[in-house]
């Protein structure tokens, strides 16, 4: 594997989420993530209890390759940083154990700059130092 530093890939994988251009973010993307990496999300509560009220025994969300991560990338920025003027940033905490990247993040208004919000980031990397599966806890 080659050498990566965890707080810049921290870095790098935040900022995806809030550039505006959709080629640039694409861009972004196709930089951090191998082709067929898989985006794991573990939904809020609310979420969560609403899919158990429908019957569903899990409620992992998943997405998966470029194009399905570019839209999952795309969609987190319009609702967030569009429409509620909020900013995402990765805490100082990113630690690497061989191909596993661990770190916390944060949501930020952008108007008052208040901590709204965060979770838990855990990157499992491939060979090229790329994101091979990727497990988002927000709330965490």
């Amino acid at each position: 594997m080659i050498e990566i530093d965890a707080q810049r890939l921290a870095d790098r994988y935040m900022a995806q989420w809030t550039v505006p251009d959709a080629a640039e973010r694409r861009a972004a993307i196709e930089r951090l993530w191998a082709k067929d990496a898989t985006h794991v999300l573990h939904p809020p509560a609310k979420i969560r209890e609403i899919a158990a009220e429908l019957g569903f025994d899990h409620t992992t969300l998943e997405a998966q390759g470029h194009d399905a991560i570019e839209s999952r990338v795309a969609r987190s920025h319009e609702r967030f940083v569009e429409k509620m003027g909020l900013t995402f940033r990765p805490r100082a905490d990113a630690v690497r154990l061989h191909g596993v990247v661990r770190f916390g993040w944060e949501t930020v208004s952008t108007e008052t700059g208040d901590v709204v919000g965060g979770g838990l980031e855990i990157l499992v990397l491939d060979d090229d130092g790329r994101i091979k599966a990727d497990y988002m806890f927000p709330g965490a």
